[in-house]
């Protein structure tokens, strides 16, 4: 995948925006009226969205189309980690939380006593969880248990899982990502990621450092595969065909690790941020979303 050149491309286009001030974007309501340019619409206002960096560069590259519509309009993308993006609307100072997991009822319920407002969830897109090696890693595969045995720190040899004789290096995302809570429940069943597991703050960052070592084993969304690294397929159980995360094998939900992707917000989105959504879930929108290595809604 070319996502890296797509990113590159996202990241200075927002470069220059912020240079600007922010990244622009507004709109209407109806997915018809996402179409339409900004002069019909007559949106005007700012709004703030902040959370998960999975889907910082998809959201983005979501309000650099939406700019191009709606002059009156801005939007303000910014990263941190989807639990950074729920504390952001539980203070109220984000408009919308992009977030790669499911909010909690204890978060969903601290927003409505902040704001006295349900939350509104909001599925954007799909997306599976690669687990990349080196490419000189002769392990092409590997159970969900095998993973979990790697994260909790139960096994530490490749040698351990037919590879070579060399120490596991495992990385994975801070705390405050969505992807390092998904991984938890849903692959470790919520026991505690191993005390020597190198945390990152960004999936291109542990790409960065599975490309250069050959012990190591990370985990990024599918937008984030590339060919410098090794992408593993994944087993339910020792008895299964392993799976590669993939569009159509997220879509038919034959990836063990697929997950959706959210947006939040404190009530029903009002205005500028309605209009976002709005083009997010649009056909337009939509082939972003395809554009971006991540899978659609439709």
């Amino acid at each position: 995948m070319n996502s890296l050149k797509k990113f590159s491309k996202v990241v200075a286009l927002a470069a220059v925006v912020g240079l600007l001030g922010t990244v622009v974007a507004g709109c209407g309501g109806s997915k018809q009226d996402a179409a339409k340019p900004a002069a019909d619409m007559g949106i005007k206002g700012s709004i703030q969205v902040k959370g998960s960096d999975t889907i910082v560069n998809l959201s983005q590259a979501m309000a650099e189309e939406f700019m191009k519509k709606n002059k009156d309009a801005s939007v303000a993308v910014t990263g941190g980690g989807s639990g950074t993006g729920i504390k952001a609307l539980v203070n109220g100072t984000t408009d919308l939380c992009n977030s790669s997991r499911n909010m909690t009822a204890e978060e969903k319920a601290e927003i409505k006593g902040k704001t006295q407002k349900d939350v509104k969830e909001i599925v954007i897109a799909n997306d599976g969880i690669g687990f990349i090696v080196n490419k000189d890693n002769p392990v092409k595969e590997l159970t969900m248990e095998q993973l979990s045995d790697i994260y909790t720190g139960k096994v530490s040899n490749w040698k351990e899982l037919g590879g070579n004789d060399e120490k596991i290096v495992v990385y994975a995302r801070e705390t405050s990502s969505g992807t390092h809570v998904f991984v938890k429940e849903h692959v470790m069943k919520n026991k505690e990621y191993r005390s020597d597991a190198l945390l990152q703050n960004s999936n291109a960052a542990i790409v960065k450092e599975v490309e250069g070592n050959k012990g190591a084993i990370g985990y990024v969304g599918l937008g984030y595969l590339k060919d410098t690294i090794k992408t593993l397929g994944v087993k339910k159980d020792a008895g299964s065909a392993a799976v590669m995360p993939s569009e159509s094998s997220v879509k038919d939900k034959s990836y063990p690790v697929s997950r959706p992707l959210f947006v939040y917000a404190a009530g029903e989105p009002q205005g500028v941020a309605k209009a976002f959504v709005d083009f997010i879930l649009s056909s337009e929108g939509q082939a972003i979303v395809k554009k971006m290595d991540f899978v659609s809604i439709n």
